[in-house]
C-alpha cells in the first residue's frame, strides 16, 4: 500500500518551493563531486555540450576554425599534404597534438586529485577550462588580428576542447562525449533502430529481443539539442559581444567547479560553523 503524505486539509503533500531551491543548490554542488550520480552526470554532461557547442561555434567566427572534432583536421592534414601546403599540414599536426595534450592532461590532474585531494578531482580540469577560456578571451581581445592571435587561440581552443571532453568521458565511464556529435548521432540512429525494430514472438528465446535504451536515447538527444543551442548562443555571443563573451561561459563553469574546490565547512562539537 502507498501511503502518501497529506497535509492539514486533507489533500496530498506537494514539494514546496524551498525544497526544490535546495535541491538545485546541492546538484550544481555535485555536479563535479567524486561520489557520481546519474544527475550530477547529466547536469554536467548538459553544461559541458552546451559550452562545447558555444566555443566552436562562437570560436569559428572569431579565429575561423572549428576546434573540437579531430576528424576534419586529420582529413585536413591528408589534403594539405597532398597539395603540397605543408606549413598548413603542420599547423594541423600542431591542432592535433594540443587536443591530445589536452586530454592527457584531463587525466593527469584527475588520476593526481585521485590520490591527493578525491574531492576535488574532477573540479580541477574543470576549472582550468573555465581560466582557458578567460585566457582565450583575453588573448583575442588585446591582440587584435594579428597572426600571432592565430597562431596561439587554435592550438589553446584544441587543448581546451581536448581537456573538456577527456574530463567527461573518465568520470562517464565512456559513455558520453561532449565536444563532438558524430557517436552521439550514431548511438542515436542504433536507439531508433531498436526502437522500431518489430519483435516476433520468440517464446524461450526472449533474450532474442530487441529494446532501445530509451533513456539513453532521451540523453543523447538532449545533448545535441544542447550543442546546437549553444552554438546558437556562442555565434550570437561572439559576433555581438566579441571575446568578452568568454565571462559569462567560464562563469557557468566555474559555478560547478568551485563548490568542490572551496574549503568545506566543518561542523564543531558546539554546533559552530568553522
Amino acid at each position: 500500500m502507498v501511503v502518501k503524505s497529506m497535509s492539514r486539509t486533507g489533500s496530498p503533500l506537494q514539494p514546496n518551493t524551498a525544497t526544490r531551491q535546495r535541491n538545485l543548490p546541492r546538484l550544481l554542488r555535485a555536479a563535479t563531486a567524486h561520489h557520481r550520480s546519474q544527475p550530477a552526470d547529466t547536469l554536467l554532461a548538459v553544461v559541458l555540450t552546451f559550452v562545447a557547442g558555444a566555443v566552436n561555434a562562437g570560436g569559428f567566427l572569431a579565429i575561423g576554425q572549428y576546434t573540437s572534432h579531430m576528424t576534419g583536421i586529420v582529413s585536413a592534414i591528408a589534403d594539405h599534404l597532398v597539395l603540397g601546403s605543408y606549413a598548413l599540414a603542420a599547423a594541423g599536426v600542431t591542432f592535433l597534438i594540443t587536443f591530445t595534450a589536452g586530454a592527457a592532461t584531463s587525466a593527469i590532474l584527475i588520476n593526481w586529485g585521485r590520490r591527493h585531494t578525491r574531492r576535488k578531482q574532477y573540479a580541477y580540469p574543470i576549472a582550468l577550462e573555465a581560466l582557458l577560456l578567460l585566457a582565450f578571451g583575453v588573448l583575442g581581445t588585446f591582440t587584435g588580428a594579428t597572426p600571432y592571435k592565430l597562431a596561439l587561440a587554435l592550438p589553446l581552443l584544441c587543448f581546451l576542447m581536448g581537456l573538456q571532453n577527456a574530463t567527461i568521458t573518465k568520470l562517464s565511464g565512456a559513455r558520453i562525449r561532449t565536444t563532438h556529435l558524430t557517436g552521439m548521432i550514431t548511438d542515436i540512429g542504433i536507439e531508433i533502430g531498436k526502437l522500431l525494430y518489430l519483435n516476433r514472438n520468440y517464446g524461450s528465446l526472449a533474450h532474442l529481443r530487441v529494446v532501445a535504451d530509451r533513456n539513453k536515447l532521451a540523453l543523447l538527444a538532449i545533448l545535441v539539442t544542447f550543442f546546437l543551442v549553444g552554438g546558437i548562443v556562442g555565434a550570437f555571443g561572439f559576433s555581438v559581444y566579441g571575446y568578452v563573451f568568454c565571462v559569462p561561459l567560464a562563469a557557468l563553469l566555474l559555478l560547478l567547479a568551485l563548490p568542490q574546490l572551496l574549503p568545506r565547512r566543518r561542523i564543531s562539537l558546539r554546533g559552530e560553523k568553522t
